[in-house]
């Protein structure tokens, strides 16, 4: 994820915002790194530049475009790309950077553009060509593949905004297509969405019970009005929002801007055009108690001119423009009318790589060579423009939400193999193929760990190897299950040994990277504990042996009761005791029997301040109750399970993340 370099190009004239025309005879001062700033000139009259940009809105053709009409405008783009090439080749700066960067090689390059000019946002720069001594001189500077490059667009601002990219996702889509307009892509749009957030949708057989389980990450808000908008994001708090509705013209103080068309509140036959205002004030309500809710993290508009800054006599600018001012951190728009097709592909793209997690400025580029490839004969690759800010913690957000969603994605699947093996002999066939996607999952997580450069611990990728080998336990005792429900009658027959021993050589590998934690150590004695598991002489962690772990690990947790984590300390010191019986000579049953219930005894006085270590400990001793039977801990197990849960039977569970743990 660190694989992306930014470069800051900031613009500036004095004076205030508005009310200053573009002219080839206005210098503006270019900022590009630590460099000396330098004068710059754009090479437009302000009508000019109008002409040109009304040349591309595609408003003259009524059908299919000719050759003549797709050829005219190739042309404008060429021409225009090349004049804004040659302004951004004109900034010595500008090209020191990207020659640097090229040079390293194997990066994508992010150019933050600042304007604070409003004629400057009318100019669109995400059409510019590569000038000479530019990577992949004479093509789309944001489209060739030489040295990656990726724009975003931001607002000059005293301070940094607020970004929290690590949240749970939480989406709305609000669509509004009211009558005597075209109707709007809504159900491809709406599929798009779902497509993308389905590895993260819990698996139900019941249609009633699906649905539900969509909502918990989407909203769909059909014939929206401005103020239900306003009333969700009140009850909510969306990271990301997605409206699909036609832009429209409209005049204030006898200018033209762009809005969006939503339906009337008391009509939704008939329709308004909503002002980025209006909409920003919607998006970034307060709750009905008056608290603040947290404001979108992105907002997609797949709306017409909704990038569009048609004037600039008074203050303002675009809807994009404006939301961004407001306070929202993306802001996804259009500065040219959109083709619909185009529209789809942005949002199944968009919604795509965000949901898994990746960096939305490797989404973006990728996402204007889509438009390129599928969309040949428009121009809606360069009509895409992103506003952004990004605090200087970004890239680590970015990896920390990467995580979250893997980790989620892995509880989906872990839920359903519950589900699967449940008593449900004919679902029993999904199991294989569940496996073999769930081990893909992990072992993409696992090759994406960051190195350890100085070669000492590697929390990172300790826990992605701790997660695998939870996940093999499951998997291990989902064959188990199988197993005993059809002795002697299954393909499986060694499965459930085979995960079992992929789980310890996981733990084993997580306490190789990372040896100050006692739950992988604890996890590890558990699995090679299980009778039937092979032991490989020389594969012990750090080459200590399993005996030795098992005492370091009882020393580990009794120092660590009294931190932050002293409750889960104590459910390791309830189940490192089970596993003394088997790898402590000195071992004492009486003695155990002791400590186990001093220990269950402080987790139940911790209890009402955090039940989670009391279910989690639960949920694993039911697991060695049901599945890793052993003569000399059954009895052990019992009564643990008996002086946790007293008065109610106790079931083996589901595997779920609990602060940090798999189980």
């Amino acid at each position: 994820m660190k694989n992306i370099q930014h470069i800051a190009l900031e613009l500036v004239r004095p004076g205030p915002a508005h009310n200053q025309l573009l002219s080839p005879l206005t210098p503006y001062v270019a900022l590009c790194g630590g460099d000396s700033p330098v004068s710059v000139h754009l090479p437009f009259e302000h009508q000019q530049l109008l002409t040109r940009i009304q040349r591309l809105r595609y408003e003259l053709e009524t059908g299919p475009a000719s050759e003549t009409q797709i050829a005219q405008r190739q042309a404008e783009l060429a021409e225009m790309g090349r004049m804004l090439g040659d302004v951004l080749g004109g900034i010595p700066a500008l090209l020191a950077e990207l020659s640097r960067i090229r040079s390293e090689g194997g990066k994508l390059v992010h150019l933050r553009l600042s304007l604070s000019a409003s004629e400057l946002g009318m100019v669109p720069f995400e059409m510019a060509l590569s000038p000479p001594g530019f990577p992949g001189s004479g093509s789309p500077l944001f489209l060739q593949s030489h040295t990656p490059v990726t724009v975003t667009r931001e607002i000059r601002r005293g301070r940094l905004l607020p970004l929290h990219w690590d949240r749970r996702p939480k989406i709305l889509l609000a669509f509004a297509s009211p009558a005597g307009l075209a109707p709007v892509p809504a159900e491809a749009h709406l599929k798009a969405i779902r497509e993308a957030i389905d590895p993260w949708v819990k698996i139900k057989d019941s249609a009633q019970q699906r649905v539900e389980e969509l909502k918990e990450l989407l909203t769909v808000l059909p014939d929206a009005t401005l103020q239900d908008i306003r009333n969700q994001c009140m009850l909510e708090r969306y990271t990301h929002v997605h409206i699909l509705a036609h832009g429209a013209p409209f005049t204030t103080a006898g200018d033209r801007r762009y809005g969006i068309v939503l339906c009337r509140q008391n009509d939704k036959t008939q329709w308004d055009v909503v002002d980025g205002e209006s909409l920003a004030i919607a998006l970034t309500s307060k709750s009905a108690a008056g608290a603040t809710q947290f404001t979108p993290t992105v907002v997609s508009l797949a709306t017409c001119d909704s990038g569009n800054v048609s004037t600039v006599v008074t203050p303002g600018g675009s809807v994009a423009h404006e939301l961004h001012t407001a306070g929202i951190p993306w802001v996804v728009a259009s500065q040219f009318p959109l083709w619909m097709r185009a529209s789809t592909l942005v949002v199944h793209d968009l919604f795509r790589g965000l949901m898994e997690g990746e960096d939305p400025r490797w989404v973006f580029y990728s996402l204007r060579r889509r438009l390129r490839t599928d969309c040949p004969a428009t121009h809606d690759w360069a009509s895409i423009v992103t506003y952004a800010t990004l605090p200087p913690d970004f890239e680590d957000q970015v990896e920390q939400f990467r995580d979250r969603q893997t980790r989620a994605k892995i509880e989906v699947s872990l839920n359903r193999l519950d589900d699967l093996v449940k008593g449900n002999s004919q679902a029993e066939g999904a199991v294989p193929e569940l496996s073999k996607t769930l081990r893909a999952t992990l072992a993409r997580w696992r090759s994406e760990s960051p190195p350890d450069p100085a070669k000492r611990l590697n929390p990172v990728a300790a826990l992605r190897l701790g997660m695998s080998g939870a996940c093999e336990k499951r998997l291990g005792i989902a064959y188990r299950s199988i197993n005993e429900r059809h002795p002697g009658d299954t393909p499986y027959e060694k499965a459930d040994l085979e995960a079992y021993q992929a789980s310890r050589d996981y733990y084993r590998q997580a306490i190789e990277a990372d040896a100050s934690s006692t739950w992988p150590i604890t996890q590890y004695l558990c699995m090679n504990a299980i009778p039937g598991i092979r032991t490989e002489p020389g594969r012990m962690p750090l080459g200590i042996t399993p005996d030795d772990w098992w005492f370091i690990a009882v020393r580990m947790a009794r120092s660590e009761v009294e931190t932050q984590r002293g409750a889960f300390a104590l459910t390791d010191m309830v189940e490192l005791s089970i596993l003394g019986s088997y790898y402590d000579e000195t071992w004492n049953r009486d003695e155990t029997r002791k400590q186990i219930a001093e220990s269950i005894q402080e987790i139940l006085d911790r209890d009402a301040l955090d039940p989670t270590p009391r279910i989690a400990l639960l949920r694993q001793l039911c697991r060695y109750r049901d599945f890793w039977k052993h003569d000399e801990w059954n009895d052990l197990v019992k009564d643990a399970i008996d002086l946790l849960n007293p008065g109610r039977k106790s079931s083996s569970g589901r595997t779920r993340v609990l602060k940090g743990r798999a189980y």
